[in-house]
């Protein structure tokens, strides 16, 4: 079903955290990361690196509408 969150956990710099995400924004992040040679993971941490106070559910939806 379209538009209900689905939580995944990722490894961010040797923490495990869980994100909540809408699907649609998984399969932009899957996709980008795969086009930067990098996991998951990897490309969420980038994202973690440069979210400053945006709360990182948010940073990877800005992200998600930038890369598209």
């Amino acid at each position: 079903m379209k538009g209900l969150l689905q939580k995944r956990s990722v490894n961010l710099h040797g923490h495990a955290t869980s994100l909540a995400l809408e699907p649609e924004f998984w399969a932009v992040l899957d996709a980008a990361a795969k086009a930067s040679g990098l996991s998951l993971s990897g490309l969420i941490a980038r994202i973690d690196d440069a979210r400053e106070e945006r709360p990182l559910a948010s940073a990877c939806r800005v992200f998600a509408l930038e890369f598209r």
